[in-house]
This record gives C-alpha cells, structure tokens and sequence, in this order.
C-alpha cells in the first residue's frame, strides 16, 4: 500500500495526496484508489510471472474492482480480463476491451449471457455445467461460430480460508466434480461439438490465501485429468488456469507472500507434472484480482458521533457502512484505520467502528486503537481497493460513494457519487 505521512502533525497521505482534503473536496464516504500501486503490481506481475515464464499469461479479475477506468487500465498493460457476469462483460466492451482477451467465468451463466459472449466473440467461456455446455454448442453453431472453452473442474481441495470464499472442495456449486463421468459426459461430448472448441481446463481454490498447498495440490489432479483425457481421447489441452486467490495484507496478522512464492512452485509443479506423464506444456494462465487492488485502495469516512458505554465500549459512527463495504458482515473481515486528521497522533483509546445503517451488524472494525476520534473527523480505512466498490449496495437508500483514482499527487473522479435522484430514477411513479 502506498502511504505517506508529512511532517508531525500533519494530515495522512495516499499516493501523494491529503487524504483529508480528498475528503473536504469529494465528500465521504469515499473511495480511494491509487493508480500508482496498481501498476507496481502489475510490473511485479510482469517480472515475476509472465517474463519469467515465457508464454504465460494473466487475466485481471475484474469482479474485485471493475470500473471503466479500470478496464481500460488493464488493457493498457497488455493483460486479460476475467468477466462473470452479462454486465460485468457489457462495462468491457463499453471500454472498448480487447474481446480476445476475455475470459467469461460463471456458474450460472444465462442464456442471454452466452449469447452476448459468443456474439462479442470473447477470447474463452470457461464452462462450469453440462447444460451451460450444450447451450453453448446450439448458440454458437446457431451463429456459425467456433467458440473456444476450458472446463471448470472442482479439484477436491480445502484451502485455509473463509468457507465462502473456498471454491474448490468437491461440495462447491463452481466446477465439474472429478467422477469417471467426466471425461464422457463433458469432455467426450464437448469434442464432439461443432459449436464449441475445448482448449483445456481451469481451477480456482479459494481466495485470500497466504499459502499454496492447495494451489499444488490442485495442479497435481488435473494434471492427472489432462493424462487420462489425453489417453482416452487423444486430446492435449492447450490451456492450463490456475486461477487467482493470492493474498493481501488486510491487518498486522495477515503476511502475504509474493507472487513469486505462488507460482514459481506452481509453474514448477506443471512444468515437471507435463515432463513425468508425458504431456506437452500448455499455456498457463493466472487469474489475479484482489492481489491487483486490494492495498491500492483505501475508504475515507466523516466521523458522525462518538457515543461511550462507560465501562463496556465507545462507539465511533461514521457516515458510511456496510453498503460501501458488506465484507465485514459477510466474512467477519478485518481492517485497520488511521484518523487521517493527526497520523501520528498516540492511540489513548479502543473504540468500535460502527456503520449508520439500521442493523445490528453493520459493524465495520471491532476494537481498535485510535487517537481519540471526534466528530468531523476523517477516517482511513486501509485495504478496501477490492469488494467494496464492486459489491456495494443501495441499503437504506443510501447513495453509493465516488471513486476517486489518485496518482502522485493528483486526484480525478473515476466514478461520480450517486445521488438521492439516482436511487429512484428506475422507479414508476
């Protein structure tokens, strides 16, 4: 995360900027996100992976933080983009998105859904189902069309994370689960389609993850699966995605590694794994999103009141919540925050950071330590860059927040504040 303090005593910094002057300009709740620290994980992305490994590629997804900025970003650094969603799809081709260099995920594809893909002529559809499969081959025969597809296999592997956010144990609703069915009902059928071409396979394990046991693991049987179909069908897959799920550091317990630490193993274990059973080495693929933006982002809010249960808790209530940020509802997440007002001011207290919404759960930090926070005071919540924007809602009709993008010192609106107007433009009168 790129983050500066000035002298003492003075605001804190982000990416060159005053935090507390975004505020005063933009209003709050506000998101904050530095172009800056993107692109420095893309240069690690690039001298890590993909020139270490020539013929690899990289596919941002885009479900962490998709924005039009975003996308056009993304396609500047010469990466993918990894879609799941007919809307998610529509935002890349407004931003003019190479369609080669797509890849639409999803386990409930609809029909209308697939029919855009193969129309936009997306660069893979990674197939999740057998009757997402054959509505895929009657579209894309429908329209003359070849489309290239990788399967989604369920590994059977449990990885260290929140249970919903682990994808890959053999329950999960993602995936194909590795029964002696497989290779005849999806792989058998798929080669014999006109409609569609199988170009190989596709596995996620889970997300924020700081060890890649399960990555391993996971590459270890579909290798397996690759040999078989290969035996049984003659059939060499050309593709190889490992997914994404690399962690970031949310709080001072979190200690992410490297990308280096995830996939030099990962890229050891194909390169090996194709070598032993015979294989030829396809193009591997990674599919990074959170580990791109999670620290480049931060959320500013207004300190609205302070309100102490003497002897049990003291309330800090800020202008925002759970609708700008559902994670820690959802998955119990953990932040940490500076009062952006005095950086270097001690910590005298423990306080409960509380959203404004009518819930008891709004909750956004439990127990953390702050330089006595006063109302008008502006705090900095750290590591929002990912599932906040993207996963923000409307609750309580509260407006959602505008994304500002900073870059050394200079700040531009990437996406404007909704307005009370905006929350009831779709509604009859």
């Amino acid at each position: 995360m790129i983050e500066t303090k000035t002298a003492a005593g003075r605001h804190f910094h982000f990416d060159g900027c005053d935090v507390v002057g975004l505020a005063r300009k933009h209003g709050t709740p506000l998101y904050v996100v530095s172009e800056t620290a993107i692109r420095a994980r893309i240069r690690e992305l690039k001298a890590d992976f993909l020139d270490k490994h020539p013929g690899a590629f990289a596919v941002y997804a885009s479900k962490a933080f998709q924005t039009l900025e975003m996308c056009r970003l993304v396609a500047e650094e010469g990466l993918g983009l990894d879609v799941v969603s007919g809307g998610e799809l529509y935002a890349a081709a407004k931003a003019a998105f190479p369609m080669e260099r797509v890849f639409l995920h999803g386990n409930g594809k609809t029909r209308a859904e697939l029919e855009m893909a193969v129309e936009l002529g997306v660069g893979r559809i990674v197939v999740d189902n057998l009757d997402e499969l054959e509505t895929l081959d009657e579209i894309a025969e429908g329209k003359g069309k070849r489309v290239p597809i990788l399967f989604r296999i369920t590994p059977g592997v449990d990885s260290h994370t929140h249970e919903y956010v682990s994808t890959g144990k053999l329950d999960s609703k993602f995936g194909i689960p590795l029964d002696p069915s497989v290779r005849q009902a999806y792989v058998g059928r798929a080669l014999s389609m006109k409609g569609v071409e199988l170009k190989g396979f596709h596995f996620h394990v889970g997300s924020q993850l700081h060890e890649n046991d399960s990555h391993l693991k996971a590459v270890r049987v579909v290798l397996d699966l690759m040999k078989e179909v290969k035996e049984a069908y003659g059939f060499s897959a050309t593709d190889l995605n490992l997914g994404g799920g690399f962690g970031v550091r949310y709080t001072k317990a979190d200690s992410p590694k490297g990308l280096a630490d995830f996939t030099d193993p990962m890229m050891a274990a194909v390169t090996e794994g194709c070598r032993e059973r015979g294989l030829e080495m396809p193009r591997v693929v990674i599919e990074p999103g959170r580990w791109l933006v999670g620290e480049a982002g931060i959320t500013l809010y207004t300190v609205s009141s302070v309100k102490e249960i003497p002897g049990i808790k003291t309330y800090v209530a800020v202008d925002g919540g759970m609708p700008d940020n559902p994670r820690p509802a959802l998955y119990g997440a953990k932040y940490e925050a500076v009062v952006a007002d005095r950086p270097d001011a001690q910590p005298t207290t423990v306080v409960t950071v509380a959203g404004k919404c009518c819930e008891t759960g709004d909750i956004l930090i439990r127990d953390i330590a702050l330089p006595a926070p006063a109302r008008g005071d502006i705090l900095a919540v750290f590591t929002t860059g990912a599932y906040c924007h993207s996963m923000a809602s409307n609750y309580n009709r509260l407006p959602r927040p505008a994304v500002v993008m900073v870059r050394e010192g200079t700040d531009r609106v990437s996406v404007r504040r909704e307005t009370y107007e905006d929350l009831v433009a779709r509604e009859l009168p």
